[in-house]
């Protein structure tokens, strides 16, 4: 299967595909910081799937898994967002947000903390927990997703540890909050890469 995994600079989820087999790459204006440049795309995811919104045939990808900045989405930052509202940044995330949910690809999954999308948009397909795939932490992360089946649990710890949360201050903050757990992008590869 050919996957494109969208706003992913850690290639975590990249990784995990790729170490099952699939032809798998990464994509963030960033560079990687994962072991594998050669399997990151350094663009504009848009310019990436431009032709993907068209229709099913013009799609070069087989499956999507987005990870859109959830900076201006997420309720951690509800304390920001009137000002948000009035410069603009919240409704460009939001129409970013969107762009994955109009995708033609068979197969997406778009992945974001709680926050305004649920209203947005729509409810999320699933909530899941590190803590529910072998991390002793919790960040709930809502899963919407098309045409694939809701992630199962694979190793459910003890250990309910807010460590994102707790995270002090530092210039890579907001890459490391941002980071997929390996437990959860194992389970994304083992259970959606069968299909």
């Amino acid at each position: 299967m050919k996957i494109l995994v969208a706003c992913e600079e850690s290639q975590v989820v990249c990784n995990a595909f790729r170490a099952k087999g699939h032809e798998a790459w990464s994509c963030d204006i960033l560079p990687t910081s994962g072991p594998h440049p050669e399997w990151h795309i350094q663009d504009d995811i848009m310019n990436v799937l431009r032709h993907d919104i068209i229709s099913p045939s013009s799609c070069e990808y087989d499956m999507v898994i987005a990870f859109p900045p959830c900076t201006d989405l997420a309720v951690s930052g509800a304390r920001w967002f009137e000002e948000k509202k009035k410069d603009g940044r919240q409704q460009k995330s939001i129409m970013f947000f969107e762009f994955f949910t109009q995708l033609k690809n068979k197969y997406v999954a778009i992945e974001n903390p709680i926050g305004i999308m649920s209203t947005e948009y729509r409810k999320p397909d699933q909530i899941i927990q590190p803590w529910q795939f072998g991390h002793g932490e919790t960040k709930a992360t809502c899963l919407w997703l098309k045409n694939l089946p809701l992630l199962v649990p694979t190793n459910i710890v003890d250990g309910r540890e807010q460590k994102i949360w707790k995270m002090p201050p530092s210039e890579d903050r907001a890459k490391l909050r941002s980071k997929t757990y390996n437990g959860i992008a194992e389970a994304m590869a083992d259970q959606w890469g069968n299909l």
